[in-house]
């Protein structure tokens, strides 16, 4: 397998680390080689959270500027800021009224280094479900949708059912399966 670079980026506490751990667990579980490392800013005051993921032969936890495959971005504002990650041809999905997303002045950039973008309600999505703090894994179900990762649907499907905690294991599945309904939506 070739190596995949994967930033995952958000504020402190909507769950960038649980998202991570999901895509961790799930490619080790699938045999192959997994490093990451968080950097955190004033996370605990909502501050900036950034998560790197590599998976594959790699010697470094953190991906370089220009070489990330795949941004998932839980607030639209992170998701400008992480761009200079993105390499040619990478994928973004974020958290986002899909109205509104992408800035114009924005568009430019990501159409030069061929960047393709998507976005979805996420927070709407787990808010609608009386599950606001499960933004992660509605944008990570919407993420899966597009077949373009690492991993698969029932891959991380049986992750976050392995991994959750008993008392958040159905909301969480419920509200991963809403994510990804709103991306296979977009993709029908």
């Amino acid at each position: 397998m070739e190596t995949v670079n994967i930033i995952l980026s958000g504020l402190g506490g909507q769950g960038i680390l649980f998202m991570t751990k999901v895509l961790a667990q799930t490619v080790l579980d699938k045999g192959f080689n997994v490093l990451g490392a968080e950097t955190h800013g004033m996370a605990q005051r909502g501050g900036s959270v950034v998560s790197h993921l590599r998976i594959g032969d790699v010697q470094s936890s953190l991906v370089k500027t220009g070489s990330a495959h795949f941004l998932l971005a839980l607030e639209e504002n992170e998701a400008y800021r992480n761009l200079p990650f993105l390499s040619r041809g990478a994928q973004m999905y974020v958290n986002a009224n899909t109205q509104r997303f992408t800035r114009e002045e924005v568009k430019a950039f990501l159409d030069k280094r061929e960047i393709t973008y998507h976005s979805a309600p996420a927070g709407t999505i787990a808010l609608d479900l009386g599950a606001p703090l499960c933004t992660n894994l509605a944008l990570l179900g919407y993420f899966t949708a597009f077949n373009e990762g690492p991993t698969t649907q029932a891959e991380l499907r049986n992750t976050i059912e392995s991994i959750s905690p008993d008392r958040f294991r159905e909301i969480n599945l419920k509200v991963f399966e809403a994510g990804l309904q709103t991306g296979l939506e977009e993709t029908s």
